[in-house]
């Protein structure tokens, strides 16, 4: 039996490979049409936008052009043909009216802080490898392959691991998980609270998203009960919905600030490892135990007009794929008991397929939202001599190097982050921010593109109007985009998590 790490949802980004090698699906062999008809759709439904801007701007320079003479005769002509202006300035009125209540509001990310756990909770390849042994309940099957998978993994020597973990034997409990959500929630919020100035009071949203650990009260209960937030306010949790749950979070706020004015939303993504460290021997079910580490982000969107100049970034797109009505697709990450009665999560051998079809179902309707016009005409042409005169001829698979400067691909496995390059055709630099992420945390689950967007603002790399792609798998099966643009050139914040080791990065990962 063959292992690769590989992502997954349900909290868990990463895989098993079983029996055979297997990839991503190449995006070249088959693109669907349904899903180009769908991310067309979506550009349709902003169409009087789109002609209406064209229009403004005709008239505006059509009047620039206009001498005191051409003004008098207008004068003139209007003021004889009273009932026409009228009726136009009834339109225009109407229809000016129904543009700007219709409109969306713009979503704006005024900060985020990712939380950077304490010196104490590090943990080697030989301190886990030592802990594993003296807990008396893997066999040296098991042992050896958690070694190989930490060996091939991606992560460094500096990740994290929560303190019931620390213990031999490990005591994970009901009590040692609440203390590892506080600690992680309340360490990225303090921050996130310290950097906006913004008071607890003035939140209106709170989203909080964690797959594995959903107690009773809350994790949201918790924090208003922390922070005395006030009585009013619009509190959700998400649980079960893996990795890619930080977009739906933020989608779920985005659609909430839509509809309640001049507030703000707090969105928090965690996983919690305390009580869902796998003590079994079932081979898929031990990857997690070697990938995942502590971590979570706390982000603050705001639908203020006034916020715009103080914050980082603009919701451009937010675009979610569900393929759970496929059986397979909804059973290839599945939590359950192994024939020890031990709980884990089961990794089918074909998540990786699974992913790769929920990834191209994802960026096929992403497509024409985002790429330039010159890339959607070749890639649609070529689309449509395919179906029409020869099946076997490969699609044209766009740039999106050309839609995005910057990407922020799910951390959950080394071989997904070659697989995406590989497939979008990018750059090492292009996966970096992934690469690193996993090197220095490990998988956080659906707090790891945030860790990566501080890596990259930490490198200094983010210019106003950069567009940056946040893309994560979760259990399900789901795939999920968030599209942001910089509306400025962005520094890091303060107490950022790469704030004491960004100048060691990027370190070369042996293959």
């Amino acid at each position: 039996m063959s292992s690769n790490p590989t992502p997954n949802g349900n909290g868990n980004g990463n895989g098993v490979r079983i029996h055979h090698t297997r990839r991503l699906p190449d995006f070249l062999q088959s693109v669907n049409l349904k899903y180009v008809k769908l991310g067309y759709h979506y550009l349709i439904t902003h169409l009087v936008t789109l002609t209406l801007i064209p229009l403004m701007a005709a008239i505006i320079i059509q009047a620039s052009h206009m001498n005191p003479d051409d003004i008098h005769t207008l004068w003139l002509h209007l003021k004889y043909n009273l009932v026409s202006v009228l009726i136009c300035s009834t339109i225009l009125v109407s229809g000016s009216t129904v543009f700007f209540i219709t409109r969306p509001k713009s979503i704006y990310l005024v900060d985020f802080s990712c939380f950077l756990p304490p010196p104490s909770l590090t943990v080697r390849f030989d301190q886990f490898m030592e802990h594993s042994k003296l807990t008396g309940d893997f066999d040296q099957s098991s042992l050896d392959f958690q070694r190989k998978i930490l060996e091939r993994s991606g992560l460094g020597e500096e990740t994290y691991v929560p303190e019931a973990m620390h213990h031999i034997p490990p005591t994970p409990s009901m009590a040692a998980a609440r203390e590892e959500a506080e600690q992680v929630m309340y360490g990225a919020l303090d921050n996130l609270f310290a950097n906006t100035k913004i008071k607890p009071k003035d939140i209106g949203i709170l989203v909080v998203n964690c797959s594995l650990f959903n107690p009773t009260p809350s994790l949201s209960a918790m924090i208003v009960n922390k922070y005395k937030l006030r009585g009013n306010i619009r509190s959700f949790n998400l649980g079960g919905m893996g990795c890619s749950a930080g977009v739906i979070a933020i989608d779920l706020a985005k659609d909430l600030l839509q509809v309640h004015r001049n507030t703000y939303a707090v969105v928090v993504s965690t996983e919690n490892i305390t009580q869902n460290w796998y003590f079994g021997n079932k081979k898929s079910m031990l990857i997690p135990n070697c990938l995942f580490r502590v971590g979570g982000s706390a982000v603050l969107l705001s639908n203020k007009g006034s916020d715009r100049r103080r914050s980082k970034y603009r919701l451009v797109h937010v675009v979610r794929t569900h393929k759970g009505a496929d059986e397979k697709a909804f059973r290839c990450v599945y939590q359950e008991q192994d024939d020890a009665g031990k709980t884990g999560v089961s990794l089918s051998k074909d998540l990786m397929a699974i992913a790769g079809g929920a990834l191209k179902t994802n960026i096929t309707t992403l497509g024409p939202l985002v790429l330039p016009i010159s890339e959607q005409l070749l890639f649609f042409s070529t689309l449509i001599m395919k179906k029409l005169f020869n099946s076997k001829r490969k699609p044209y698979i766009p740039d999106f190097k050309l839609a995005f400067e910057h990407f922020c691909i799910h951390a959950g496995g080394r071989a997904v982050i070659d697989e995406l390059e590989k497939n979008l055709q990018l750059m090492p630099e292009h996966v970096e921010a992934s690469r690193m992420t996993l090197h220095r945390f490990g998988n956080t689950s659906s707090s790891s593109i945030w860790y990566e967007l501080a890596y990259i603002e930490a490198k200094g790399r983010m210019r106003k109007k950069n567009r940056v792609w946040q893309i994560a798998f979760g259990s399900g099966f789901k795939c999920n985009s968030a599209v942001w643009q910089a509306l400025r050139n962005v520094k890091p914040s303060p107490k950022s998590p790469w704030e004491d080791c960004i100048d060691r990065y990027p370190v070369e990962i042996l293959a």
